[in-house]
């Protein structure tokens, strides 16, 4: 069996280091809010070039907190339009709504999945207020396009970079391209976790200050608050814990982009549509795609699916469900995306992560190039 994603021994390749980071919490007597913390805010900063890290307990509250701060600084409202694209997965969506702001899902490019600012006009109202990029796949979904729309039109950038810690656009990483950034560190991302965690990064200094004491009940200092705020806070031991896998994570990525390479080159089945990448000028060694998934699209998936299943081969579907179509946001139920519809309809992803073997590469590519229906 080729697993789709082996968790269990991609932490090994940090056991050792994990323990003792845990050993060093435990024996600290101290569990959150402490030395660990302030290190991996440090550090992941200096990593993605950013000037202010925020630690959360996940990657959904993170892009929560960014658009909640931006409504106690007064610079959203509720009713505002924040721009989305359609094939994100839901959390992007419910961060918005949970602000009771208004998404406006917008159809991704149908070669690469992402935003583009191709036909966004079409999309904007007076209400129009922010955009939220999702680096979908671990693709950098930016462009010149794309910063000088946001700039024409006055709106707050909002990346979504759960997928895409790493990659860079010209050299900036993703994360530190738009005015704020929301990081999901669940264990099966490029940084995971043992748990859930997650960050936002700003260069925002009142952003900031606001979002931190918003996710430590509304406080700045113990007992008096300022906001009605959440308990959303990175513990000491995933702060720990992050701080020993965060030094591995370009060569993760770059074996993540090895493994894709050999898949765009040796994948040679015509009823397979391979992933599209964006041609991005990055200095030598930087990625514009760190491969969190590697998704490929067919009109006859489900079948595709069970004929790797039936082989071996564990794949997943993200996502089989466009946020659309879901029950929570049944009022957007009527509303088509052709585009989205379709995405959501034929991708499959195939195993892919820093521990798969070259063997277990060379066995899905040729299982793959048999397909035939």
């Amino acid at each position: 069996m080729i697993k789709f994603l082996d968790l269990q021994s991609i932490n090994a390749e940090y056991a050792e280091e994990l323990k003792a980071a845990a050993a060093r919490v435990i024996d600290s007597g101290w569990y959150l809010m402490g030395e660990e913390l302030a290190s991996f805010e440090r550090e992941f900063g200096d990593y993605i070039g950013a000037q202010h890290v925020i630690g959360m307990a996940n990657g959904l509250d993170a892009l929560r907190l960014i658009f909640r701060g931006y409504i106690e600084l007064g610079v959203l409202q509720p009713g505002d339009e924040v721009l989305v694209p359609a094939n994100t997965y839901i959390a992007s969506i419910l961060a918005i709504t949970d602000n009771g702001l208004v998404p406006i899902l917008v159809e991704p490019d149908p070669l690469t999945y992402n935003i583009t600012a191709v036909g966004l006009e079409a999309y904007l109202s007076h209400k129009t207020k922010a955009m939220m990029v999702v680096h979908l796949y671990g693709q950098v979904a930016w462009s010149e396009e794309l910063s000088a729309f946001a700039k024409k039109y006055g709106l707050k950038v909002i990346e979504d970079n759960a997928q895409a810690l790493g990659a860079s656009w010209k050299g900036i990483r993703t994360g530190n391209l738009g005015d704020a950034a929301g990081f999901s560190f669940y264990p099966g991302k490029n940084l995971g976790a043992l748990g859930d965690a997650g960050a936002v990064t700003t260069s925002d200094v009142e952003l900031a200050e606001v979002i931190r004491a918003l996710g430590n009940y509304g406080s700045r200092k113990k007992y008096h608050n300022d906001y009605q705020g959440y308990n959303s806070r990175l513990d000491e031991i995933q702060a720990a814990f992050l701080r020993v896998k965060l030094r591995s994570i370009d060569v993760d990525n770059m074996r993540r982009n090895d493994i894709a390479q050999v898949y765009l080159s040796q994948i040679t089945n015509p009823q397979i549509c391979l992933p599209t990448i964006t041609n991005v000028p990055n200095p030598v060694g930087a990625l514009n795609h760190v491969w969190h998934l590697f998704v490929v699209q067919t009109p006859l998936r489900d079948k595709l699916q069970q004929y790797l299943a039936d082989a071996g081969i564990q794949t997943v579907i993200h996502y089989p469900i466009p946020p659309n179509k879901q029950l929570a946001y049944k009022e957007m139920n009527h509303l088509d995306y052709p585009i989205t519809n379709t995405i959501h309809q034929e991708i499959l992803s195939l195993p892919i992560s820093p521990v798969m073997t070259q063997k277990a590469v060379e066995e899905v590519i040729e299982v793959i190039n048999r397909y035939n229906v």
